[in-house]
């Protein structure tokens, strides 16, 4: 159980859908990938990708076709999607409404905040440094943890790197995934969700918090109080 006068040690912040609107782009890929083998993917479809790691969309979308592939096969496809998701981000990759007040205010506060996402290193580089990679102390990135998430393998090992307990990290995750991961590493967990999803049981959402889905009017010391009252919780 969280103790009610722990205090934030650290935030988390998942990227794509999270710090930038760049959940569509993935979803705007996987869906012409889906095409191309012949099935047009629903909503509730490519809700299920949201935040999973490639390996997970490949072979979900896969089934869908009837279709497996093999490593090298997966390793063409990884090549083609983060070829296609980078070109569209070059012209359109901006921060969140709020997104760089809060991290300015989490900042000068000095506490530690790191991006915590399952998308790839070479391409997650170009996300941090579209929003402030000056904000984050650190990163973990999806080929950096033997499982991605909904493991909470990533949340373990960011609250590896800033000395903290899972549960003393504030973590913000739009996706199904993500807030399953957060959540079974023990941290205290803020979801995120796109309108056509809900967040997870020992989530709250930022909607409920704040009565907006944007981080604007959002500071540090709005994480602090959040932190606590949802640790006390627990």
């Amino acid at each position: 159980m969280h103790a009610v006068a722990m205090a934030m040690k650290a935030i988390f912040f998942d990227m794509d859908g999270t710090l930038v609107d760049s959940e569509p782009l993935w979803g705007q890929v996987t869906a012409e990938f889906s095409r191309r083998l012949g099935h047009e993917m629903t909503d509730e479809e490519l809700y299920a990708t949201m935040g999973g790691s490639f390996d997970h969309t490949v072979t979900y979308v896969g089934k869908l076709n009837g279709r497996t592939f093999n490593a090298e096969e997966r390793k063409e496809l990884m090549r083609v999607f983060y070829a296609e998701v980078m070109q569209l981000m070059k012209d359109v990759l901006v921060p969140k409404p709020g997104v760089v007040e809060l991290l300015e205010s989490v900042s000068a506060a000095g506490i530690p905040q790191l991006v915590t996402t399952n998308t790839y290193r070479t391409l997650a580089d170009v996300e941090i440094a579209a929003v402030g990679t000056h904000f984050f102390s650190s990163s973990v990135a999806g080929d950096e943890v033997e499982n991605g998430k909904p493991d909470p393998e990533m949340y373990l090992k960011a609250a590896e790197i800033v000395g903290a307990k899972p549960e003393e990290c504030l973590v913000f995750e739009d996706s199904v995934a993500g807030m399953t991961a957060a959540r079974d590493a023990g941290c205290v967990v803020i979801g995120l969700p796109p309108s056509h999803g809900d967040a997870i049981d020992g989530v709250a959402t930022l909607q409920e918090l704040h009565g907006s889905d944007s981080f604007e009017g959002v500071t540090v010391d709005t994480c602090s109080v959040w932190f606590t009252q949802l640790g006390s919780n627990a």
